[in-house]
């Protein structure tokens, strides 16, 4: 006995009895299903790229790698999954796994974005060190300032800046950086000065 690819139901013949669809439609209407899922997906990566460089968190570099190994793990399980379906294979519990990971973009870029935009609480002012400078080219630029760390068991901090600040400053000098809590407890850079 193996489970529609369309519904899940149990089916004993070619048609399923709860959707009434043949093997061949229920691999066309899951493939359907499965792609327009996957756009969500892409969109909601892209939303958490957006939202992570509004309100930037000190810790953005740990928090993008985890995106990036959770796109890749889950655009992989799509495609096993299509794959699995063109062979007629069970993949209900594949599929009930990546449709539960498409939100998740979402809900953390969600997170981010309240994070900052309903944090009330007042900066605490942090005179650090620029100790080098990053910046990645690309559609998505991104510019950090490398500081020496103000946060006990860290030696620095990647601070996301925009082009302004990034050029306005040099390694060696002193930075003055506006830290807030967060309304999650997530501490991001509300800005940067100098002193």
């Amino acid at each position: 006995m193996t489970r529609c690819l369309n519904c899940g139901a149990e089916r004993a013949g070619e048609v399923c009895d709860a959707c009434g669809l043949n093997s061949m439609a229920a691999e066309f209407s899951l493939r359907k299903r499965l792609l327009n899922r996957t756009a969500v997906f892409l969109v909601g990566s892209l939303a958490f790229v957006v939202a992570s460089e509004r309100y930037p968190s000190i810790e953005l570099d740990g928090i993008l790698i985890f995106i990036g190994l959770l796109f890749f793990l889950t655009l992989g399980l799509a495609m096993w999954v299509e794959r699995r379906a063109l062979k007629h294979a069970e993949v209900e519990a594949l599929k009930r796994i990546y449709y539960g990971l498409i939100p998740v973009p979402w809900v953390i870029a969600g997170m981010l974005l309240a994070n900052g935009a309903l944090d009330r609480a007042v900066p605490q002012v942090v005179q650090e060190t620029v100790v080098s400078k990053f910046s990645m080219p690309g559609p998505v630029a991104s510019r950090r300032l490398i500081v020496t760390s103000w946060r006990e068991g860290h030696r620095v901090e990647r601070i996301a800046v925009t082009r302004e600040d990034f050029d306005s400053f040099n390694r060696g000098e002193a930075v003055d950086i506006q830290v807030k809590s967060g309304l999650f407890g997530i501490p991001w850079v509300s800005g940067v000065s100098h002193p």
